[in-house]
């Protein structure tokens, strides 16, 4: 049994021929310019007859007819295998020798058409078209064949891509012949079906016509494996599964696209023809097997088209873009800008898709340009004896690129500088060279400098290019004189002397030199340091003599030297100074007397041992010092009576004790130190000796008692004269503190009645308690004269908050007119009176007062602001009054202005 499979897609023609008594059907498929050839074989029952497991020999007799959908043209067929098969120009094909079953499955049978006027060809190669097994029943132990099931085998579907034809498409047609006795039921599986994506391919369940539901997109899926299946009305399986293989054929149907659209690349200036610049790359989605994602290169346009309009080409397949012509030079164009196209179809400009990206080359620097001073000569000046000062700038130029090592300048001094006294670093910002004095520069020495400087870059420069004529400039420099310091010669001055050299005796001259051999100038000397106060410098000829005694024992001295420095002035504008120091080494003379050391000591009045040692310090030097000779006095007479020195080394003498208990006390013993100058000298030391009761671990108990016990009767006076005139002075601070208050008082309230401008009215500087600490009549502060006796208020005064339970008190009465100087004493009076008042409250409040009097006596104050009536006054004396009335002295005093 087998299947008939159709192909449905494009036109086709059907042809029958005889093959044994049974019967094959050939479709040849022609679909736009490829040609698909798909040879499908249906054999009915085999014949009774075949008996042989060999074909003897299979006449074949086959006419192919080649639809070429319009096309026109001659075509030629050829066969793949012309050992077994030959293909004649009309397309009949012949089979050359017995064909066995097994030589039929394992030889594919390839038919190519070929157009001969354009060299278009199509081809089929199926396997499966020749894989149909031709069943060759075997010979049975019996003579007899048996029958065998055929396996149906379907060959592969193209289906080019986005189709716009009306879907369902169908593309081709499974039969079964066991649907001759039964129905079937077809049904086809895997991605496309019933596997995502879902719903592209469907099959007919009746027909079996297997057709695409939507365009198909190769770029996404580039072929599709289905499974046929073909089952009875129960589910029964009549047939094995049969595998559909559907290609999608690609069509160009997607434009190149570079990687990037803007490419980058540089190249050295300079570079020969055929050097590689950079590669660009243009991807394509569709199949890059086929002529649709082929591509080609090609430059479309140059920018700028200097100094020619190629300079560039590009690889057509590779996109590498390397020089064809000399000439960069980055000075004139910095930057190509190159626009690249890339065409699929093999570069095709007809039927190819294209599309563009620019290529950005720049033309990298390299030291091709030297740098050239702007002038031959530069010149400048700088004063002498200045370091770090800038002379000169250095202008250069260079064409290279700026901020680059073939840019950057380096100057160089290559003559008129033997000594090394300049040097040329280079601004970094603007390439100048900075002609710098690094050394003094002496004018009496040299007046002008000539350098000669070459400026050269970082790197070296490029092959073949030397350095010019203006790469090389003199600097002329002028020295300004300036007026120097004069300098002590030498500096320090080290002289050597003894010690003791008295007032006036000279030492030497110290004397500096001008180095402004050029200018008449005359030089002062003075003394600028002399701890010790023992020199004078005469002022014109820095001669040094002493004013006091050399002693070489002085805390001045330090490891015998002492140091005085001098300052040399000259008369120039301005004037200069200078210092040097005058060291002095003073050597040693006997002229220090030893003393006692140490000059305290204690010791038990029951001393175990009872001596100790002593040694004596000399302020001079050995010889003059050491060894000493010690002795005691010979006064008072008990020293050597109770006391014993004994002489130890050169330096060292033990005291002892001759008696075997001394009373506590303080003891001075005179000891004779002698020393061993060439001409010694002898000293009487004291020795304070402490004689104290001791414990039994020998250490004092009465040390209190032998301390106040050392005081003596001057120290005591002198203490208790120091507590008495302290006393004295707080006694007289507190009598002066008390009259200074007094004048205060009378100075404030004693006051002319005649000067008094205020009237009756007084300001005080304590204010007291308030309102009611002020209990007194004001009517006494009036003038006296003027008030009647009957208009005189009774001095006390009630308030509205005094409590009726005390009486009121009662003050004392004064006369009705007291003269005028003892208003203070009234008031004080009165203050105290209302101090100790009982029923006064600690706090403030309103006091009633039962009647004002019948007027003043002072007027009206409207006469201060009259100045038709104040014109006549003198109002100077308001200057006598202090400064609390010194505004009202300047507003009515003086001028009328």
């Amino acid at each position: 049994r087998s299947f008939s499979i159709i192909c449905m897609t494009g036109c086709f023609s059907v042809l029958s021929v005889g093959v044994g008594g049974g019967s094959m059907s050939i479709w040849m498929c022609i679909c736009l310019s490829e040609c698909l050839l798909t040879v499908f074989l249906s054999l009915s029952p085999w014949l009774p007859q075949l008996q042989s497991h060999v074909l003897s020999l299979l006449s074949l007799s086959l006419t192919v007819k080649f639809v070429n959908c319009g096309q026109g043209g001659l075509v030629q067929f050829e066969c793949s295998n012309p050992s077994d098969f030959h293909i004649e120009a009309d397309g009949v094909v012949y089979a050359l020798r017995p064909l066995t079953a097994s030589t039929l499955r394992a030889v594919p049978l390839v038919i190519v058409a070929r157009d001969e006027t354009n060299q278009q060809q199509w081809q089929t190669q199926h396997s499966a078209m020749w894989n149909v097994p031709i069943p060759i029943p075997p010979r049975s132990s019996v003579g007899q064949l048996k029958r065998m099931k055929r396996d149906w085998v379907i060959p592969p579907i193209n289906v080019p891509e986005n189709s716009r034809g009306e879907f369902p498409q169908d593309l081709v047609r499974i039969r079964s012949d066991n649907d001759k006795n039964r129905s079937l039921r077809y049904s086809v599986t895997g991605p496309g079906a019933d596997q995502p994506p879902t719903g592209i391919f469907i099959i007919h369940p009746i027909s079996g016509e297997l057709s695409v539901m939507k365009p198909l997109d190769r770029e996404h899926i580039s072929n599709f494996h289905l499974r046929a299946h073909a089952v009875d009305l129960n589910g029964n399986q009549v047939e094995s599964p049969i595998d559909i293989v559907i290609n999608v054929i690609d069509m160009n149907d997607n434009r190149p696209e570079f990687i990037h659209q803007i490419w980058n690349g540089t190249i050295p200036e300079g570079s020969k023809p055929g050097t590689f610049v950079m590669t660009v790359t243009s991807v394509d989605k569709d199949d890059p097997k086929t002529a649709n994602g082929m591509l080609r290169y090609k430059i479309v346009s140059q920018n700028p088209e200097s100094p020619t309009s190629n300079m560039f080409t590009i690889n057509n397949k590779t996109g590498g873009i390397i020089t064809v012509a000399a000439g960069l030079d980055r000075e004139k164009v910095p930057q190509y800008t190159l626009i690249i196209q890339a065409t699929d179809m093999e570069g095709n400009p007809m039927y190819g898709l294209s599309n563009t990206a620019t290529a950005v080359i720049k033309v990298t620097d390299i030291n091709d340009n030297p740098p050239e001073f702007t002038a031959e000569t530069f010149f400048g000046e700088v004063p002498e004896n200045r370091v770090n000062v800038i002379v000169a700038n250095l202008t250069v130029t260079d064409k290279d690129q700026p901020n680059t090592p073939a840019w950057n300048t380096v100057y160089k001094i290559t003559g008129g500088d033997p000594t090394g006294r300049f040097s040329v670093p280079t601004d970094p910002t603007t390439n100048e060279g900075l002609v710098t004095v690094v050394k003094p520069i002496d004018y009496e020495i040299s007046r002008t400098y000539v350098l000669t400087v070459v400026a050269v870059n970082e790197v070296s420069l490029a092959r073949g290019i030397h350095s010019p004529r203006q790469s090389t400039a003199t600097v002329s420099i002028r020295v300004i004189d300036v007026n120097e310091s004069p300098n002590f010669e030498p500096n320090p001055k080290l002289i050597k002397l003894e010690e003791g050299m008295q007032p006036e005796s000279a030492l030497t001259t110290f004397t500096a030199q001008d180095p402004d051999r050029f200018m008449q100038q005359t030089i002062r000397y003075t003394r600028l340091s002399d701890p010790a106060n023992w020199l004078r410098i005469d002022p014109n000829t820095g001669h040094i003599t002493t004013i006091a005694v050399l002693d070489r024992e002085s805390p001045y001295v330090k490891d015998n030297m002492y140091s005085a420095t001098f300052l040399a002035s000259d008369s120039g504008i301005p004037p200069a100074s200078g210092t040097g120091t005058l060291q002095i080494f003073l050597l040693d003379i006997n002229d220090n007397a030893p003393h006692v050391y140490p000059q305290e000591t204690e010791m038990c009045e029951k001393p175990e041992p009872n001596g100790f040692n002593i040694t004596a310090l000399d302020g001079d030097l050995s010889p003059n010092a050491g060894p000493f000779a010690f002795e005691l006095a010979n006064r008072p007479s008990d020293v050597r009576r109770n006391w014993t020195i004994t002489r130890l080394s050169g330096d060292f003498a033990q005291l002892s004790l001759k008696i075997g208990f001394l009373e506590s006390g303080i003891y001075e013993i005179p000891i004779i130190i002698t020393d061993s100058g060439n001409l010694p000298m002898s000293n009487t030391s004291y020795l304070r000796v402490k004689v104290c009761q001791c414990d039994h671990n020998g250490d004092c108990t009465d040390q209190q008692h032998i301390v106040a016990a050392g005081l003596g009767t001057g120290a005591i006076i002198a203490i208790l004269l120091c507590i008495i005139i302290l006393l004295i002075l707080v006694l007289l601070f507190v009598v002066w503190m008390k009259r200074r208050d007094k004048e205060r008082q009378a100075k404030q309230l004693l006051i002319d009645p005649e000067d008094d401008v205020r009237d009756n009215i007084l300001k005080y500087d304590e204010e007291g308690g308030g309102e009611e600490d002020q209990d007194y009549d004001l009517s006494q502060l009036q003038q006296p004269d003027t008030i009647e006796p009957d208009a005189i208020k009774p001095v006390g005064i009630r308030r509205m908050d005094e409590r009726p339970l005390h009486p009121e008190p009662q003050y004392p009465i004064r006369s009705a007119a007291p003269h005028p100087g003892d208003i203070g004493d009234f008031i004080n009076e009165g203050l105290k009176a209302a101090d100790n008042d009982p029923t006064a409250p600690p706090y403030d409040s309103l006091l009633v007062f039962d009647y004002e009097g019948s007027g003043s006596t002072a007027g009206s104050l409207s006469s201060l602001n009259s100045s038709s009536s104040g014109g006549d006054q003198d109002y100077d004396y308001l200057n006598d009054w202090g400064p609390r009335f010194r505004k009202l002295a300047d507003m009515y005093g003086g001028s009328d202005d």
